[in-house]
């Protein structure tokens, strides 16, 4: 395992241990404390402490986890191989889930913002679970071959400024679009992006430098 990888992987596991604890005791019709999910998550209460700041703060973000689909779920018996759409799709359902527990989201970013101000300093917590960098790596899995590693990696941090909760909240809340209008903004978006990169792979595979569009527009006036 990578040294320099190695801690930080063990510490996003550890908060989905807890997150999964506390879907558990939920869906067993409990109302835990922060004590009894750790116990169930099998951590101690200090370390339960580390990454959420009371137990209000996880399970608000334990029922966002619950909502959000996996991947296998979300693409399963489908023939689609567009990366596009694939992505696309991926958007719209976290766009639902987003905006189907818009309240509970919103509390859980306070937590969050508020998190690595007050206990984390170094950095080292995680103080956010990744849930769409899965689901827009599955979306972009057929595609898989036509992308250097960096280039993929690259492509799969930009999707990850436009999905999400943030990106639904600058078209709601900075733009004052109407959700047909911000659904729109940010498909053209990820068509934007995922084309983009597959024109730039298929000109380093060529040893040629992609061409801008604006670049082919003025040749053509000549």
């Amino acid at each position: 395992m990578d040294e320099a990888t190695g801690r930080p992987n063990q510490k996003s596991r550890t908060r989905k241990d807890l997150l999964d604890a506390a879907a558990r005791l939920v869906k067993q019709g409990r109302n835990p404390n922060l004590e009894e999910i750790a116990e169930a998550a099998l951590v101690s209460r200090a370390t339960a402490y580390r990454y959420f700041p009371n137990v209000e703060a996880l399970l608000v973000e334990s029922s966002f986890d619950i909502a959000t689909p996996r991947a296998d779920e979300l693409f399963r018996g489908g023939s689609d191989t567009d990366p596009v759409s694939r992505t696309q799709r991926v958007d719209s359902a976290l766009h639902d889930v987003v905006l189907a527990n818009e309240a509970a989201l919103r509390t859980m970013l306070v937590h969050t913002l508020q998190h690595p101000v007050r206990d984390n300093r170094s950095g080292e917590i995680p103080v956010r679970q990744n849930r769409r960098l899965p689901l827009i790596e599955a979306a972009l899995a057929p595609a898989r071959n036509r992308f250097s590693a960096e280039r993929f990696k690259t492509l799969n941090n930009a999707l990850a400024l436009i999905i999400g909760p943030e990106g639904m909240i600058v078209t709601r809340d900075v733009l004052q679009l109407g959700d047909a209008e911000a659904r729109k903004v940010k498909h053209w978006a990820i068509r934007a992006l995922v084309e983009a990169a597959l024109a730039d792979a298929r000109g380093a595979s060529s040893g040629k430098r992609h061409t801008p569009a604006r670049k082919i527009a003025r040749k053509g006036k000549h």
